[in-house]
C-alpha cells in the first residue's frame, strides 16, 4: 500500500478541521480579549476550551476503537438501524481532535498579536 495514498485522506481530515479550529481560535481569542479587556485571560480560556475539545475527542476515539465492534454487533442482534459505525465515529472524533488542536494553536498565535 502506498503510504502517501494512505496518509492523504487522514491529513486532509485533520488539516481541514485544524484550519477551521485555527481560525476560530484566533478570532475567538481576539474577540474575547477585546470584550474582556484582558488578553492573557482570553488566551488561557480559549486554549483551555481547545484542550477540552481535544481531550474529549481523544477519549471518544479511544472508546470507538475499544467498543465499536461490540456496539455494531449489538446493533445487529437488536435489529436496530441507527447506521452508527466504528469508522464513522473515529472519523468524527478525529475531526473534533483536529478542531481542538487548531483552537489551541489559534490561541497561541493570537497571543503574539
Amino acid at each position: 500500500m502506498d503510504l502517501l495514498a494512505w496518509l492523504r485522506p487522514r491529513i486532509r481530515l485533520l488539516g481541514g478541521a485544524g484550519l477551521v479550529g485555527l481560525a476560530v481560535g484566533v478570532v475567538g481569542t481576539l474577540a474575547y480579549g477585546l470584550w474582556l479587556g484582558d488578553a492573557t485571560f482570553a488566551v488561557n480560556q480559549v486554549f483551555a476550551l481547545g484542550a477540552l475539545a481535544l481531550g474529549f475527542a481523544t477519549l471518544g476515539w479511544t472508546g470507538s476503537v475499544f467498543m465499536g465492534r461490540s456496539i455494531e454487533t449489538m446493533q445487529s442482534y437488536l435489529s436496530e438501524s441507527s447506521e452508527w459505525t466504528e469508522a464513522d465515529s473515529r472519523r468524527a472524533m478525529a475531526r473534533i481532535a483536529g478542531f481542538g488542536a487548531g483552537v489551541m494553536l489559534g490561541a497561541v498565535v493570537a497571543s503574539f498579536v
